[in-house]
């Protein structure tokens, strides 16, 4: 008998049952992404203890009616309006305005500090009995090119309709406090200024912060604080629409990422972060108005918090502490959750379950130890194979269209995921179809299953939330497969089972796919490839099913077979093909979906020359009119640091340089103490000092009063957002290297090159791209003291 014929499922009438079992995952695979889809968005005749995205939306086209960065009069209107809805609430909404220091080191000089001025509006709904208190945060400030439509004037408008809901019915038994924080695009110093300094914050509390980065697509809990196995279990049952994976949260652990909420997990704080984050290429860009915001992840995203924020209310914080962190996954209609420390037990029994099938199958004689051996080597090849041709293809797509380069996503990504999905499902079939006739289905289901074993091993060991996406579908082929073994294999029993194996994989892996794609970008859409083909090795059996039985086939026979075997990789081959043209096709650039560039302009008040700076590593047309070289200028804008810039010669504008008045000056002990004060002769978004330390060395610093950090091995440099009008103090102590003065570089920098000379605005087709530097015009001067 030919190996090919060794399969866990033979049924006799073989097109029937694959189509059967197609269909069945199919059906499986469609509820599962409808599961974390968004819902139909309430209007507002809805009723008023229910939240309603139409009525939050009303709120939004205030809030996000212009770009408000931190600090500017833009941000003066939403603060106000912010205010006299609380009021008009019955609440007492106050401002804290104060000096915050970023909570990490975003933005700041090399060894310094970054800090701003901030104006947060906190207002408190009080408990009945308080245990603890709920903060629902959200920051009302908006990048300094955009409006904020979705980041986040989608979260600022969903809390002020979820703040109307609270006020509406039962008072909560803890009290719920709203915060809305200012210059969080900046340095999350608002954030940081509440929990560090306000008193509603003292001894903590439940945080859920509600933010964007993107236009659509569901709102997906993707950051917790640690041990949240109580955060999880109320999560599950009180938001009306829970999507979620520990996976996320612990991918977004690993990286260098940072929200409002950091500021409060830095505090000590506990709680839950959420985010929508598809439709990634309107992300901080002008492009992020009212508008582009879909209504149907506003809902969730309002839902969910008004849900989360009455059972929290509800319940007796004190007893919300839990041992660990849980495992959770979205299921249709849910949230699937079980303890975190079944991780690693699970895993192993997987493993162990891998062990035990091989040994069944080579009992029932489908395939021998080299054979199965040969299997697991073989099922490598797809896992390594997938992912490095999906990031093959987006390369060849960039180099057809570079705009994608400066880009999250493309504005129509569907069709380019889709190819890499087919591309992935080429990459199975043809690696199935070249390996099945001589080693044997048997054997290559158990490789496949395996090495989602072995990677359950590995992720319960460096990665324990994401562990389930491989132990669950191996556990589950497992079953299967023994289940296969033991009923007639001819007969429809065994279809059935390994159809339910392959069921639990889509259920298991299929939102993991459906969600890489907007949280990692095209960019990394060879992590989407990698679990496309985890699913497909979990569902191997089932892909059997559309190869022909082989055995005692010669000549034509044999060759015909083969043939009809080779079908799927061509088909998929084919789709991938398709789906990436058709991309090419739809997602083209034009004014309603611009060509991302970036342009700055810094002038040097002690030379007089002036330069166009750009961060386009390959610069689009538009840009490079105006650079044509490469450089480093950290040396006179330190606030660029060493980052390589794209250059051009610019035309010097009448632009006044900040004023750096000297207050004291005083030596002791080797140590020269220096209070000046730093002050705008414009209107700027921030204000920047940065001390030569070929002429000094910092060893203390402080800014408006408070101590900020210092860091010895770098250069020293202080960023302060949103200046007051009269300027900034700062003291320096120092340690004079030399006896020359110290010189100390300051620059303050505004927004917008409309009206600088030399400057042609940028025709339609050609946008901005979501920078924190975008249309940056600085001014520096060195001051030597």
């Amino acid at each position: 008998m030919s190996a090919s014929d060794r399969a866990l499922a033979r049924p006799r009438r073989r097109l029937p049952a694959a189509l059967a079992a197609l269909a069945a995952l199919a059906a499986v695979g469609v509820v599962t992404v409808l599961g974390v889809g968004t819902p139909r968005p309430a209007g507002l005749d809805a009723p008023a203890d229910e939240f309603s995205a139409e009525r939050a939306y009303q709120h939004l086209r205030t809030v996000a009616a212009e770009p408000h960065a931190a600090g500017s009069p833009a941000a003066e209107r939403v603060r106000s309006h912010l205010e006299s809805t609380l009021r008009g609430l019955g609440l007492t909404p106050e401002l804290q305005d104060t000096v915050a220091e970023e909570a990490g080191q975003l933005s700041g000089g090399a060894g310094g500090a970054t800090l701003a001025r901030v104006r947060n509006v906190v207002a408190r709904i009080p408990g009945t009995d308080p245990t603890g208190r709920v903060f629902l945060v959200a920051h009302y400030d908006s990048v300094q090119v955009g409006p904020g439509g979705n980041d986040d004037g989608a979260g600022t408008s969903a809390l002020l309709e979820v703040a109307r809901a609270l006020t509406s019915g039962e008072r909560p038994r803890n009290d719920v406090v709203l915060v809305f924080t200012d210059a969080e695009e900046a340095c999350l110093c608002g954030a940081s200024a509440f929990a560090a300094d306000h008193p509603l914050a003292a001894g903590g509390g439940v945080v859920l912060n509600l933010e964007a980065r993107g236009s659509t697509g569901p709102v997906i809990m993707f950051e917790t604080s640690l041990r949240n196995a109580g955060l999880v279990e109320v999560f599950g049952r009180a938001a009306p629409y829970p999507v979620g994976t520990s996976f996320a949260v612990e991918v977004y652990r690993l990286l260098p990422n940072d929200t409002d909420f950091t500021a409060f997990l830095d505090h000590g704080f506990t709680g839950l972060n959420a985010a929508y984050i598809d439709g990634a290429a309107l992300y901080h860009t002008p492009l992020d108005t009212p508008a582009s915001v879909d209504r149907g992840s506003l809902q969730q995203h309002g839902a969910n918090a008004l849900g989360l924020a009455r059972e929290f209310g509800a319940v007796d914080l004190t007893r919300l502490a839990a041992d660990g962190d849980a495992t959770y996954f979205p299921v249709p209609g849910g949230l699937a959750r079980y303890p975190g420390w079944l991780t690693l037990p699970l895993a192993l029994l997987a493993l162990a379950g891998v062990g035990v099938l091989g040994w069944a199958v080579r009992r029932r004689g489908r395939a021998s130890w080299p054979r199965l051996a040969v299997g697991f080597g073989l099922a490598l090849l797809p896992i390594v194979v997938a992912p490095v041709g999906a990031q093959l293809l987006w390369a060849a797509i960039t180099a057809i269209r570079p705009g994608y380069a400066t880009l999250l996503d493309p504005y129509r990504p569907l069709w380019y995921r889709l190819a890499v999905v087919a591309l992935a499902a080429a990459v199975l079939f043809g690696w199935y179809a070249l390996t099945r006739r001589r080693t044997g289905p048997a054997a290559l289901a158990v490789g496949g299953l395996g090495w989602l074993a072995v990677l359950g091993v590995l992720l319960a060991a460096v990665a324990p939330g994401g562990a389930y996406l491989t132990t669950l579908p191996a556990l589950a082929g497992v079953l299967a497969g023994l289940v296969a073994l033991a009923v007639r294999r001819d007969g429809p029993w065994a279809v059935v089972a390994v159809t339910a194996g392959a069921a639990v994989g889509v259920l298991v892996l299929l939102p993991t796919v459906v969600l890489l794609f907007p949280a990692l970008g095209m960019a990394m859409g060879g992590v989407g490839a990698l679990f496309t083909v985890l699913l497909g090795l979990a569902a191997l059996p089932v892909v059997d099913l559309l190869h022909p039985v082989a055995g005692g086939q010669r000549g034509m026979a044999a060759l015909r077979a083969r043939r009809r075997g080779a079908l799927p990789a061509l088909a998929a081959l084919l789709g991938a093909v398709l789906c990436a043209g058709t991309g090419l096709v739809v997602d083209r650039f034009d004014a309603a979906h611009p060509v991302p560039t970036h342009l700055m302009y810094a002038l040097d008040a002690d030379t007089g020359t002036a330069r166009w700076l750009s961060e386009e590593a390959d610069p689009q047309p538009w840009t490079d009119r105006y650079v044509d070289g490469r450089t480093r200028i950290g040396d006179t804008f330190p606030v660029f640091g060493d980052e390589e810039l794209r250059t051009g010669p610019a035309e010097p504008a009448a632009l006044p340089p900040p004023r750096l008045d000297p207050l004291s000056d005083v030596t002791g002990s080797g140590v020269r103490t220096l209070r000046v004060r730093l002050v705008p002769q414009r209107p700027v978004r921030f204000a920047a000092l940065h001390v030569d330390p070929a002429t000094a060395a910092v060893v203390s610093a402080r800014v408006d009063g408070r101590e900020v950090r210092v860091d010895g091995r770098e250069p020293f440099g202080v960023v302060f957002h949103a200046p007051p009008a009269e300027g900034i103090e700062i003291e320096l102590r120092l340690r004079p290297a030399g006896g020359g003065p110290v010189r100390l570089r300051a620059m303050d920098a505004s927004d917008g090159l409309a009206g600088l000379p030399g400057f042609r605005p940028r025709p339609p087709g050609v946008g901005i791209v979501g920078s924190h530097s975008s249309e940056l015009v600085a001014v520096a001067r060195t001051y030597p003291l």
